[in-house]
């Protein structure tokens, strides 16, 4: 009976494991707080009101919590950013000026 049990313990750290890593992966919508901060440092950047109004609720739509933090610390020209979040970056600039900035 013991293989059994050994078996349905390395199975469940298996699931726990999987479970864990789903989540950290699936990120929540971006927070008012980040909103925020991505139109203050945009702001700082373009002095554009309307298109960082715009940008910033473009990337409430376009992007996730995880990515809103990126962005913003690219706009600050600190961190960098794995691959993955470079390709979602490049779509998320694409289709926010295609919102914001459309004859651009």
């Amino acid at each position: 009976m013991a293989r059994g049990s050994d078996k349905l313990r390395k199975t469940a750290i298996i699931l726990a494991v999987l479970g864990l890593s789903t989540a950290a992966a699936i990120a929540g919508p971006p927070t008012a707080g980040q909103k925020q901060e991505f139109y203050q440092v945009c702001l700082a950047i373009s002095s554009d009101n309307a298109l960082c109004t715009c940008k910033s609720d473009a990337a409430m739509k376009l992007i996730d919590e995880r990515m809103m933090g990126y962005v913003i610390a690219g706009m600050k020209g600190s961190g960098s950013a794995p691959d993955d979040v470079q390709r979602e970056w490049n779509d998320y600039v694409a289709r926010s000026n295609q919102i914001c900035k459309p004859n651009y």
